[in-house]
Protein backbone atom coordinates (compact mmCIF):
# COMPACT_ATOMS: atom_id res chain seq x y z
CA UNK A 1 0.00 0.00 0.00
CA UNK A 2 2.69 2.90 0.95
CA UNK A 3 4.34 1.27 -2.26
CA UNK A 4 1.56 2.19 -4.00
CA UNK A 5 1.21 5.64 -2.76
CA UNK A 6 5.18 6.64 -3.35
CA UNK A 7 5.10 5.02 -6.49
CA UNK A 8 2.20 6.81 -7.68
CA UNK A 9 3.42 9.96 -5.77
CA UNK A 10 6.97 9.52 -8.11
CA UNK A 11 4.33 8.98 -11.24
CA UNK A 12 2.78 12.26 -10.58
CA UNK A 13 5.98 14.24 -10.00
CA UNK A 14 7.49 13.22 -12.93
CA UNK A 15 4.71 13.67 -15.15
CA UNK A 16 4.38 17.49 -13.75
CA UNK A 17 8.09 17.65 -14.17
CA UNK A 18 8.25 16.69 -17.82
CA UNK A 19 5.20 18.78 -19.03
CA UNK A 20 6.94 22.12 -17.18
CA UNK A 21 10.40 21.35 -18.99
CA UNK A 22 8.86 21.44 -22.49
CA UNK A 23 7.24 24.91 -21.83
CA UNK A 24 9.48 27.32 -22.63
CA UNK A 25 8.76 31.15 -21.40
CA UNK A 26 10.22 34.03 -23.48
CA UNK A 27 9.94 37.55 -22.62
CA UNK A 28 7.25 39.23 -19.78
CA UNK A 29 4.54 36.79 -17.95
CA UNK A 30 1.51 36.37 -19.80
CA UNK A 31 -1.22 38.23 -17.82
CA UNK A 32 -4.19 37.93 -19.90
CA UNK A 33 -6.83 34.84 -19.21
CA UNK A 34 -8.95 34.88 -22.69
CA UNK A 35 -7.29 34.16 -26.01
CA UNK A 36 -8.82 36.28 -29.35
CA UNK A 37 -9.09 34.20 -32.51
CA UNK A 38 -6.83 34.90 -34.73
CA UNK A 39 -9.50 35.32 -37.18
CA UNK A 40 -11.48 37.62 -35.55
CA UNK A 41 -8.39 40.41 -34.97
CA UNK A 42 -7.93 39.80 -38.81
CA UNK A 43 -11.72 40.71 -39.99
CA UNK A 44 -11.49 43.74 -38.20
CA UNK A 45 -7.71 44.68 -37.50
CA UNK A 46 -8.18 48.51 -36.59
CA UNK A 47 -10.93 47.49 -33.76
CA UNK A 48 -7.76 45.66 -31.92
CA UNK A 49 -5.31 48.51 -32.98
CA UNK A 50 -3.36 49.19 -29.41
CA UNK A 51 -5.23 46.74 -27.76
CA UNK A 52 -3.42 43.67 -26.03
CA UNK A 53 -4.35 40.18 -27.19
CA UNK A 54 -4.02 36.59 -26.28
CA UNK A 55 -3.36 34.76 -29.28
CA UNK A 56 -2.68 30.87 -29.69
CA UNK A 57 -1.46 28.94 -32.71
CA UNK A 58 1.21 26.89 -34.05
CA UNK A 59 4.36 28.46 -34.73
CA UNK A 60 4.72 28.67 -39.10
CA UNK A 61 8.04 30.41 -39.37
CA UNK A 62 10.74 32.00 -37.00
CA UNK A 63 12.92 35.06 -38.11
CA UNK A 64 16.49 32.74 -39.27
CA UNK A 65 18.60 35.82 -38.41
CA UNK A 66 18.00 36.91 -34.94
CA UNK A 67 14.73 35.28 -33.67
CA UNK A 68 13.03 38.55 -33.76
CA UNK A 69 9.63 37.35 -35.02
CA UNK A 70 7.61 34.45 -35.32
CA UNK A 71 4.64 34.05 -37.55
CA UNK A 72 1.63 32.37 -35.45
CA UNK A 73 -1.30 30.45 -37.35
CA UNK A 74 -4.40 29.10 -36.36
CA UNK A 75 -7.67 27.81 -38.84
CA UNK A 76 -5.41 28.78 -41.78
CA UNK A 77 -5.30 32.43 -40.12
CA UNK A 78 -1.91 33.90 -39.61
CA UNK A 79 -0.34 36.91 -37.90
CA UNK A 80 3.26 37.88 -37.18
CA UNK A 81 4.52 38.59 -33.78
CA UNK A 82 7.38 41.20 -33.57
CA UNK A 83 9.32 41.11 -30.99
CA UNK A 84 12.01 44.18 -29.39
CA UNK A 85 15.37 43.03 -30.93
CA UNK A 86 17.38 41.26 -28.57
CA UNK A 87 14.59 41.43 -25.65
CA UNK A 88 13.39 38.37 -26.78
CA UNK A 89 15.24 36.06 -29.23
CA UNK A 90 12.72 33.14 -30.53
CA UNK A 91 14.68 29.87 -31.22
CA UNK A 92 14.33 28.64 -34.97
CA UNK A 93 13.37 24.97 -33.18
CA UNK A 94 10.36 26.18 -31.92
CA UNK A 95 8.62 25.87 -35.65
CA UNK A 96 5.88 23.47 -35.63
CA UNK A 97 5.22 24.24 -32.03
CA UNK A 98 2.45 25.38 -30.33
CA UNK A 99 2.71 29.04 -29.10
CA UNK A 100 0.56 31.31 -26.84
CA UNK A 101 1.30 35.11 -27.15
CA UNK A 102 0.23 37.96 -25.14
CA UNK A 103 1.08 41.25 -27.14
CA UNK A 104 -0.62 44.95 -28.74
CA UNK A 105 -1.91 44.53 -32.18
CA UNK A 106 -0.29 47.17 -34.02
CA UNK A 107 -0.73 48.90 -38.01
CA UNK A 108 2.89 47.81 -39.65
CA UNK A 109 4.33 51.14 -41.18
CA UNK A 110 5.40 50.35 -45.03
CA UNK A 111 5.47 46.62 -44.37
CA UNK A 112 6.21 46.20 -47.94
CA UNK A 113 9.99 47.10 -47.34
CA UNK A 114 10.36 45.83 -44.16
CA UNK A 115 13.65 44.28 -43.18
CA UNK A 116 12.73 41.72 -41.01
CA UNK A 117 11.57 39.44 -44.01
CA UNK A 118 13.81 37.43 -44.88
CA UNK A 119 14.33 38.69 -48.46
CA UNK A 120 17.40 40.53 -49.79
CA UNK A 121 16.86 44.14 -50.18
CA UNK A 122 17.96 43.82 -53.86
CA UNK A 123 14.63 41.97 -54.44
CA UNK A 124 12.82 43.64 -53.26
CA UNK A 125 13.57 46.48 -54.77
CA UNK A 126 13.78 45.40 -58.48
CA UNK A 127 10.61 43.38 -57.82
CA UNK A 128 8.53 47.29 -57.10
CA UNK A 129 7.56 46.01 -53.76
CA UNK A 130 8.54 49.83 -52.23
CA UNK A 131 5.93 51.55 -55.07
CA UNK A 132 3.65 54.05 -53.84
CA UNK A 133 1.50 51.98 -55.33
CA UNK A 134 1.39 49.09 -52.73
CA UNK A 135 0.29 50.88 -49.82
CA UNK A 136 -1.55 48.25 -48.11
CA UNK A 137 -2.58 48.33 -44.37
CA UNK A 138 -0.94 45.21 -42.37
CA UNK A 139 -1.21 44.65 -38.71
CA UNK A 140 0.82 42.62 -36.08
CA UNK A 141 1.06 41.76 -32.79
CA UNK A 142 3.98 43.61 -30.94
CA UNK A 143 4.87 40.58 -28.87
CA UNK A 144 5.25 41.16 -24.82
CA UNK A 145 5.38 37.52 -23.81
CA UNK A 146 4.83 34.43 -24.84
CA UNK A 147 4.79 30.71 -24.01
CA UNK A 148 6.03 27.62 -26.32
CA UNK A 149 5.14 24.37 -26.17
Amino acid sequence: MIRTRILSSFLVFVFFISTQAAEEKYGKEITLKDKTPISVILESPEKFEGKTVLVEGTVAAVCEHRGCWIDIESENEKIKVKVEDGVIVFPTDAKGKLALVEGVVAEVKDDSCDTEHSESSENKESSGCCSVEKKVKNYRIEGLGALIK
